[in-house]
């Protein structure tokens, strides 16, 4: 099968398209024949490879995995023996364990895959699953977010940031939120109350207080960022720095807290029902043919994109 491949860390330019073996089907997992994969912040940051935390889990020197991609939407192409509720054709969504979707085929643990809505693209629900997933475990789970909440939402245009100002908004909170002033009609379409254009003033230094503050940038001290919070408000961390995380995670108590999102069904199921009946949209900036996948990730890199940008195979 052909893969984009990187060898080595670095720019886009690493990357190589090649022809390497077909993945082979586990027993507890799904063989999916790839129709369309997105860019995400976690491809970026693991073909760089500039974060020593990053390299102790991927490889020092150079990747020990290939293949970059976190989400696949496509076809069923194998079933593990232990699988039993899907099936060979079945159009599917999910997250592989440890990328590979930057191919033609990869294998999914099949508790990780949902059924693709018959009224989305390939395109369209491959770019749901990472971003939309991280906003929703942040926003709910760590977030604690209730109707009625004050909600901050710093570095809201991003893949992640688009889901989050509209499932802030479908838990009947009020959505500040921080982006560039060319994003902020993109950003207020989304459904957020307020915008902030974080290069002309920082949320930090304004009088406003926050029930939740789900932080998708880190930009801001620590400590600034607390005090933006009401006597009962959570600082959710879900960027930064390594240190920055480790900070938060080891000593911000229960009121400052760092996450990293946790694929499962349940929660691609539930997303994925607000897709259909309409209380979430996705938006996809630009598709690029599979072959040209390095020109997709030189474009994510230049920050312009309002909306997903995805590969089609």
């Amino acid at each position: 099968m052909q893969a984009i491949v990187n060898e080595l860390y670095g720019s886009p330019d690493v990357l190589q398209l090649r022809e390497v073996d077909r993945p082979q089907v586990t027993d507890t997992g799904v063989l999916v024949r790839v129709l369309a994969t997105p860019i995400t912040s976690g491809d970026m940051h693991l073909l760089a490879g500039t974060i020593f935390a990053i390299r102790l889990y991927w490889g020092i020197f150079k990747p020990r995995r290939k293949i970059l991609g976190w989400t696949a939407s496509g076809v069923v192409e194998a079933v593990g023996d232990r699988v039993t509720d899907l099936q060979v054709g079945d159009e599917v969504v999910g997250e592989p364990a440890n990328g590979g979707a930057w191919a033609e085929y990869v294998v999914i643990p099949a508790d990780r895959v949902v059924a693709k809505p018959a009224a989305l693209s390939h395109a369209e629900a491959a770019s749901i699953p990472v971003g939309a997933l991280t906003a929703l475990q942040g926003l709910r789970d760590k977030g604690g977010i209730q109707r009625g909440h004050s909600v901050l939402i710093n570095g809201a245009s991003g893949g992640v940031g688009m889901f989050a100002v509209q499932l802030a908004q479908h838990f009947g909170a009020t959505v500040t939120a921080t982006c560039s002033a060319a994003k902020q009609d993109y950003v207020r379409s989304l459904g957020a109350d307020e915008v902030i254009d974080y290069r002309a003033s920082d949320f930090t230094e304004c009088d406003e207080r926050y029930d939740l503050v789900l932080d998708l940038v880190g930009d801001r001290p620590v400590a600034a960022c607390k005090r933006t919070l009401t006597p009962t408000g959570t600082y959710v961390c879900l960027a930064g720095a390594p240190m920055r995380t480790l900070r938060v995670a080891l000593f911000g108590g229960k009121r400052m807290v760092a996450m990293v999102a946790k694929p499962n069904r349940e929660d691609l199921a539930f997303l994925m029902g607000l897709i259909e009946s309409g209380d979430m949209r996705t938006v996809i900036d630009r598709e690029f043919p599979f072959r040209e996948l390095p020109g997709a990730m030189r474009y994510y890199l230049a920050g312009e994109a309002q909306g997903k940008v995805v590969v089609t195979l």
